[in-house]
C-alpha cells in the first residue's frame, strides 16, 4: 500500500485548516489601477482559486498609495480598493476550493517604480513620481533617489495603514493575512543593516532592527481575528556581507511566534543589486529548516520548488510544514492536480473539469511525463 503524500495532508494555522501545504504565492501583476483590481485580476485568481491548492495569496498589496511598487500596483487603502477587491474574491468563493489570504506590505525604498515591461527602474517626476520612505536615506543603489528617512509620525502613519488595510480584508472575507517583511521591502529595510543605519530605538541592534516591524505585527494581530490566520513572510538571508543571517531570521521568527503569528515563509535576497543569491531548486529551503529549528512556529518554504516529489521531500524531512509556489502555478495553473496524480493523491476538481481527470481521460496519461505514481499504479 501506497503511503498517504505529506504534500496532501491537511495543515491548519491559527483559527483556519487547508485541505492540502500547497500555497499559491503572491505575485504582483502590475495590473491595477490607481490600486484597484480590475479584470484581470478576475480571471487571474479566479483560476487560481480553483487549482486545487489549499491556499492562495493575493499579491502584494499596498498599505497606502505610497506604498505601491508602480502605478498597476494593487492597494487596500480606499473604499474603492475594498469592493473591487471584494468583486474578485467573491469570484472565487463562489467557484473555487481553495482559502484565501492577502499579502500586506509598503515598498519603501523601492517603490515608485516604472512597471517591469517597461524597463523597470524608478520612475521620473514627469512620469508620476512619488517620494519613497525608508528606515534611513539610503538608495536602493545609485540609479535609485535617496528615500525620506521616516521620522515618528511616518512610522505611525505607516502603522495605522497596516490596521486600517487588515480591517478592510476582514470585511472583504479573507481568511488570512500575511505581512511582508522580505524582498528589500519597507520592513525588511528595518530589519537588515544594509538599509538602516538609525541611531535611535529602531536602529542598531537586532533587538532595535526588529522593534518596527514587530509593533506592525502586533497592532494588526491587534484587529485580526484569532479564527482566522496571521502570518509574515521573511527574510532568511541577504545573500550580502553585514546582512541578516538564518539565525538572526530564526530570532525574529521566534519574537512574531511570541506575538501570536501563526507562520512564516522564509524567502530570501532583494535588498540591493549586489546581493548574488545561489539559485537553483529549493536554494531557500535551508533556511527555512533552521528558522523552523530555531523558533517553533509553523513554517513555509517558498524558491524554485517545482518539482511534486521535490515538495514532498521537503515536507516528510520537516524542512518545512508546508511550501508556496510561484512561477510554477504560472507556467502551470494546474500544478496542484498534477502533483496529485504524480504523489497518487486525491484532490478538488471542479465537476465542469473532471473528464479532464485521469480517471475519466486517457489523454491526460499521454499529456504527463512518465514514471508518475499515478502512472505506476495504473499500469
Amino acid at each position: 500500500m501506497e503511503e498517504a503524500s505529506h504534500l496532501f495532508e491537511p495543515i491548519t494555522l491559527g483559527g483556519i485548516t487547508l485541505i492540502n501545504r500547497i500555497t499559491v504565492s503572491p505575485m504582483c501583476q502590475y495590473s491595477a489601477e490607481n490600486g484597484s483590481a480590475g479584470d484581470w485580476h478576475l480571471q487571474h485568481l479566479g483560476s487560481l482559486s480553483l487549482s486545487g491548492a489549499g491556499l492562495v495569496i493575493v499579491e502584494q498589496t499596498a498599505v497606502e498609495p505610497e506604498g505601491r511598487i508602480t502605478h498597476g500596483c494593487l492597494g487596500l487603502y480606499s473604499d474603492a480598493n475594498e469592493a473591487a477587491l471584494g468583486r474578485v474574491l467573491a469570484l472565487c468563493r463562489r467557484w473555487g476550493s481553495a482559502r484565501l489570504g492577502i499579502q500586506l506590505a509598503h515598498a519603501g525604498r523601492k517603490g515608485s517604480a516604472r512597471l517591469p515591461w517597461h524597463g523597470g527602474g524608478p520612475l521620473a517626476v514627469d512620469n508620476g513620481a512619488w517620494p519613497a520612505a525608508a528606515p534611513s536615506a539610503i538608495p536602493f543603489d545609485d540609479r535609485w533617489p535617496v528615500p525620506e528617512a521616516l521620522d515618528e509620525s511616518g512610522l505611525a502613519r505607516i502603522r495605522d495603514a497596516h490596521v486600517a488595510a487588515a480591517r478592510r480584508a476582514d470585511r472583504i472575507g479573507f481568511d488570512l493575512v500575511e505581512l511582508l517583511a522580505a524582498h528589500g521591502f519597507l520592513l525588511h529595510c528595518f530589519l537588515t543593516p544594509i538599509a538602516n543605519r538609525r541611531c535611535d530605538q529602531y536602529g542598531g541592534s537586532l533587538a532595535n532592527r526588529m522593534r518596527y516591524p514587530l509593533e506592525i505585527a502586533a497592532a494588526v494581530r491587534e484587529v485580526w481575528p484569532r479564527d482566522k490566520a496571521l502570518g509574515m513572510r521573511i527574510t532568511g538571508t541577504d545573500w550580502m556581507a553585514g546582512g541578516i543571517t538564518p539565525e538572526e531570521a530564526g530570532v525574529f521568527a521566534r519574537a512574531l511566534r511570541g506575538i501570536g503569528l501563526d507562520y512564516v515563509c522564509v524567502s530570501s535576497g532583494g535588498i540591493g543589486p549586489q546581493a548574488r543569491p545561489a539559485i537553483g531548486p529549493g536554494y531557500q529551503v535551508p533556511f527555512a529548516a533552521a528558522v523552523k529549528k530555531a523558533s517553533g512556529i509553523a513554517v513555509q518554504a517558498v524558491g524554485m520548488i517545482v518539482d511534486p516529489h521535490q515538495a514532498e521531500e521537503i515536507l516528510a524531512t520537516g524542512c518545512a510544514d508546508s511550501v508556496a509556489l510561484a512561477r510554477a502555478f504560472l507556467d502551470d495553473p494546474r500544478w496542484a492536480w498534477h502533483a496529485a496524480d504524480a504523489l497518487g493523491a486525491e484532490i478538488a476538481c471542479p465537476p465542469q473539469y473532471r473528464r479532464a481527470r485521469p480517471d475519466q481521460w486517457p489523454g491526460a496519461l499521454l499529456a504527463r511525463p512518465r514514471g508518475s505514481s499515478e502512472q505506476r499504479r495504473r499500469d
